[in-house]
């Protein structure tokens, strides 16, 4: 599947999955996790990376920034000017102006706060960030955020952290439906059958931390999502065969002995 790129603003990538660093036993065991994904793009916390005094440790120490595109994000914001304030910071820094926006609403479900998404999403865009909005799995929503310029939509599966899987599948293939710009699920996977899932739907990417980081073996559930994502990329561009509720022989019947 070598000429399937995924674009997302012009960028070409070969890897559909994408993965956060956080959580992880420590950074060795997470680059390792980040190798073994054959994840190209990696989210960044801009609050848990120590940008300040490069002369300590960091979590940029263990990433090579020639292999990965780094999606620095505004993770733990809850208004739209601290998430404005953020990518700034984070440009200023030189991690990059390819951002994934968040802006809570809600601290105990980490439901995304659209009206401020909205608004931080139109500031970045004329200051010309690229702009990769975590959402609700809101279709009107979704135009909203396309209409304005964001380079894709990543609605949640379920809640982040949740493990849930894709609760709302309806929901996402209605989206699939209206939406041009790349489709991301972003949060809520638990198994790499969520991954699937995902991709099976048409989705162009899934991105995941926890499911990965927050294994008993997260090496190896690193690389079950590799493949997840692989599996169900080549399910949907194969095309699976129409439900039916009765049976349908798979041996023709013509030609048998009587």
């Amino acid at each position: 599947m070598g000429d399937d790129k995924l674009i997302i603003a012009g960028r070409e990538f070969n890897s559909r999955l994408m993965v956060g660093t956080g959580k992880y036993a420590n950074f060795h065991q997470m680059a390792e996790a980040l190798e073994v994904s054959g994840a190209e793009i990696i989210t960044v916390a801009v609050r848990r990376v120590n940008i300040s005094d490069r002369n300590k440790e960091s979590l940029l120490d263990y990433i090579d920034l020639k292999k990965y595109t780094l999606l620095p994000n505004t993770a733990g914001c809850y208004t739209a000017d601290d998430a404005v304030r953020t990518c700034r910071l984070a440009r200023e820094a030189g991690l990059s102006d390819f951002v994934k926006l968040e802006v809570l609403g809600d601290e105990k479900t980490l439901f995304p706060d659209n009206e401020e998404l909205l608004k931080a999403a139109k500031i970045l865009i004329k200051e010309g960030f690229t702009v990769l909005p975590y959402c609700s799995d809101d279709v009107i929503l979704c135009r909203k955020l396309e209409d304005i310029g964001c380079a894709a939509v990543m609605p949640l599966g379920a809640p982040i952290g949740s493990g849930l899987g894709i609760r709302n599948p309806y929901n996402i293939r209605i989206i699939l439906e209206n939406i041009k710009v790349p489709v991301i699920v972003d949060a809520g996977v638990g198994a790499a059958s969520d991954a699937a899932i995902a991709m099976e739907l048409g989705c162009a990417g899934v991105l995941m931390n926890t499911a990965i980081a927050g294994a008993q073996d997260p090496i190896a559930m690193a690389e079950a999502m590799k493949l997840a994502v692989i599996a169900g990329r080549l399910s949907y561009k194969a095309g699976r065969i129409p439900r039916k509720l009765y049976a349908t022989a798979s041996s023709p019947l013509n030609g048998m002995l009587e």
